[in-house]
């Protein structure tokens, strides 16, 4: 049995045991969470999702076993030697209103920051292109929808789990579209699902970034619309990174040092170019979505992050423990990507 195995199999046990591992046996070393939404209440087409109890129980457990930081800080503290035992950054992507109105709060009763890396053209009544997808597949009134247009047929929405699928077949069509064929596509889509209304509050005000960067939160920079920059035009790649950047700092009147890549997979997403671009615009540090640890030996600028995922505190916690130990992935479910 490895070392992960053994952890895992014995989170029933007393969690102290495994924030102790934690502990003594990373150092020095920086986990680095992925969040995107925090719910209100769990949503019954994505029950993995994080909700407001979730996340309590998440943040009680990173205050009790480990020391959290601001990603920010995290990466001055281990350039310069410094990064304490049991380090943890919390991140959010996309800039979703939630992570105001439902993640602050927590984050605040807990005495805990995080780092928010916001998407700036989709503030004070953007949607995200997924969300759209999602919400058009959420309320249209049809039972069944045809969508041999995009090479699926006639799919059925009778349950929710129907729905889902659906939205799950759907979503990797539209995600690597360039920014003008998204727009046509869930134009389409609309269209083929009867015109549903769609919400224009998921994503944050302008007002609500700044409220987390008062209450002491982190901002960092997501590009504006969210593209996949490895499809972009140079020049295109590198006006996103910059205008993202620069509304932030206008909003904040601080500057922002951090830098998420839209979906984040090195090589696939985003390559050396896109790198090159962030180092040479003076990010301290930027964030992708390949699993694993940041260590010291770690390329600043493309960071790996991950998220534990597992309903129960003790799994959940040794699921952390064991990517922390094992430097990768654990291989867990549910987890959802940017």
């Amino acid at each position: 049995m490895s070392v992960g195995q053994a952890l895992l199999a014995t989170a029933a046990g007393p969690i102290a045991t495994l924030g102790g591992l934690a502990e003594r046996a990373t150092r020095p070393r920086l986990s680095v969470l992925i969040y995107h939404r925090v719910l209100r209440q769990a949503d019954p087409l994505f029950p993995d999702e994080v909700d407001a109890a979730r996340f309590d129980m998440h943040l009680r457990l990173l205050r009790r076993h480990f020391h959290v930081l601001p990603l920010g800080r995290a990466l001055s503290l281990l350039n310069d030697g410094a990064l304490p035992a049991g380090a943890v950054a919390i991140t959010f992507d996309d800039g979703y209103a939630d992570n105001a109105e439902v993640a602050l709060p927590i984050l605040q009763r807990h005495g805990l920051a995080a780092t928010f890396f916001v998407a700036t053209g989709f503030l004070d009544g953007g949607r995200m292109f997924n969300d759209s997808v999602i919400e058009c597949l959420r309320h249209t009134r049809l039972q069944q929808v045809d969508l041999a247009e995009f090479g699926l047929g006639r799919l059925p929405l009778t349950t929710a789990a129907e729905r889902r699928a659906a939205i799950d077949a759907l979503l990797p069509r539209v995600k690597y579209l360039g920014l003008a064929e998204r727009e046509h596509f869930l134009d389409q889509l609309h269209a083929l699902t009867g015109r549903p209304a769609l919400p224009g509050d998921l994503m944050m005000r302008s007002r609500q970034v700044v409220e987390l960067h008062r209450a002491g939160m982190e901002i960092g920079g997501h590009t504006v619309h969210h593209p996949i920059l490895r499809l972009l035009p140079e020049a295109d790649a590198e006006r996103e990174i910059r205008a993202g950047r620069e509304r932030l700092q206008a909003l904040t009147d601080a500057p922002v040092q951090v830098f998420a890549y839209p979906n984040g997979q090195p090589g696939k997403d985003y390559g050396e170019r896109e790198v090159a671009i962030v180092r040479r615009l003076g990010f301290l540090g930027a964030v992708s979505t390949r699993r694993g640890t940041v260590t010291t030996a770690s390329d600043r600028h493309q960071l790996p992050r991950f998220t534990p995922w597992d309903r129960a505190p003790g799994r959940w916690l040794a699921r952390l423990v064991v990517t922390r130990l094992q430097g990768g992935s654990t291989d867990e479910p549910g987890v959802v990507q940017d």
